[in-house]
């Protein structure tokens, strides 16, 4: 049995192992569920602890341990407790420039910054009526880009087409949870931890000069990937 996300062996006689040697010349320094929590964080956007509760738990007991392996690959941790959140960045050199990177950045369009702002906005109005979880109808989320359309605007099935792609876009990053065929989600808590409170300000300015103005390109919120062999980054 392998793990979807991480592509980890699930092997029960594995899994019981205490050793810190897994395979022959294993000079690795992690438990097994150590090495699956750095996998998971190097491989995905964020981890949850709904999500990878197996990953999160054996990052709470030890993060310093993997925190040393991200440094190694000049990336930092980010932890968010209270949203049981947590995910790398590229770590910043202090006397300036840039570290080789493992992550290339990825733009969201104007549709899916829309709708991230959209949907940060909701869990946090939930979360402040104390509701425990937020969910959001892919009709709203529609609706709502639709209305944000240019007043000239003409192109009603191409926008309404872009306004889906825009959910999916989001529900591919793990932000919505549910099944893919789903018309209801839950909003990931990740949302609050990825789009802070800064950050949404200066989507929401963005977006309001978007309004009276063509858009020409999607220059939005970076989202950091681990690189591919086809898409290598160049090192400093």
């Amino acid at each position: 049995m392998t793990d979807t996300d991480t592509g980890v062996d699930l092997n029960p006689e594995l899994e019981a192992t205490s050793s810190l040697s897994l395979f022959d010349g294993d000079e690795g320094g992690l438990l097994l569920e150590q090495r699956r929590a750095l996998l998971a964080l190097v491989k995905l956007r964020f981890i949850t602890a709904r999500t990878h509760p197996r990953e999160w738990a054996a990052l709470m007991e030890n993060p310093r341990a993997i925190v040393s392996r991200l440094n190694d690959l000049f990336l930092e941790l980010v932890v968010d407790t209270e949203r049981e959140v947590a995910f790398k960045r590229q770590a910043v050199p202090e006397a300036g420039g840039r570290f080789p990177t493992l992550l290339h950045d990825t733009a969201w369009n104007r549709e899916e910054t829309i709708t991230l702002v959209f949907l940060r906005n909701r869990h946090f109005t939930d979360s402040a009526r104390g509701e425990e979880r937020s969910w959001v109808d892919v009709a709203e989320v529609v609706e709502h880009l639709l209305s944000m359309r240019p007043a000239d605007a003409t192109d009603d099935a191409g926008d309404e087409a872009r306004a889906r792609n825009a959910v999916a876009s989001v529900y591919k990053a793990g932000l919505l949870l549910g099944p893919a065929t789903a018309e209801r989600f839950e909003i990931s808590p990740a949302v609050e931890t990825l789009l802070p409170l800064e950050r949404l300000v200066d989507l929401l300015s963005w977006l309001e000069e978007q309004a009276t103005e063509p858009v020409t390109e999607p220059v939005t919120e970076p989202t950091e990937q681990p690189a591919t062999d086809e898409t290598p980054e160049d090192e400093a």
